[in-house]
């Protein structure tokens, strides 16, 4: 069960790197200044991005606990 733990947890830490990913950008867009719709297009941009890393975080840290459970 160890593997399943250590699985998860590096499932998570990929989840964790897009997260911090789509924050640089988000925050890259807003000191660049950009017009208001500009800024709105940049952000629906890294939204499914967002989403998928918060996915990959969810799922990892599952598997975790999984892994504690069954070892």
């Amino acid at each position: 069960m160890d593997g399943l733990i250590w699985a998860g947890a590096a499932i998570s830490l990929l989840g964790l790197i897009g997260l911090v990913w789509s924050i640089i950008k988000v925050a890259r867009a807003r000191r660049a200044d950009l017009s208001d719709e500009d800024l709105r297009n940049a952000v629906r941009a890294v939204m499914p991005l967002n989403l998928g890393a918060l996915f990959l975080s969810v799922i990892g840290l599952m598997i975790v606990i999984v892994g504690i459970f069954l070892g």
